[in-house]
């Protein structure tokens, strides 16, 4: 619960700075936002994915299920989408650290 009123306060703040001295409307601000937020998320999923890579590369499967070439394919969806879900519960704090940045740029033009 205090995780999500953080992230309302932030986006909020986010919102805000985005605003001062931009004059643009209300509705394009919002989509700013949240392309910022969805972007920086991708971005943690992505890092998340690449760090949590090599934890499975030396796990065998089991047989007779596992040790086909579609495998390791499976395996690298897998791990991608665990990324994914670790940044959409939260993450590590690389999303709120990037999503900042976006928004400075974007103050900065």
């Amino acid at each position: 619960m205090g995780e999500l009123a953080n992230n309302s306060l932030f986006e909020l703040q986010a919102g805000n700075a985005l605003a001062q001295g931009r004059g643009l409307p209300n509705v394009r601000r919002a989509e700013n936002l949240r392309e910022a937020k969805e972007v920086s998320e991708d971005f943690e999923a992505v890092f998340l994915s690449q760090m949590l890579q090599p934890m499975f590369e030396n796990i065998e499967a089991a047989k007779p299920f596992g040790g086909s070439p579609s495998e390791k394919m499976w395996r690298t969806m897998q791990v991608e989408e665990y990324g994914k879900a670790i940044s959409k519960a939260g993450g590590i704090g690389i999303a709120d650290a990037v999503f900042r940045e976006i928004i400075k740029t974007q103050e900065l033009r």
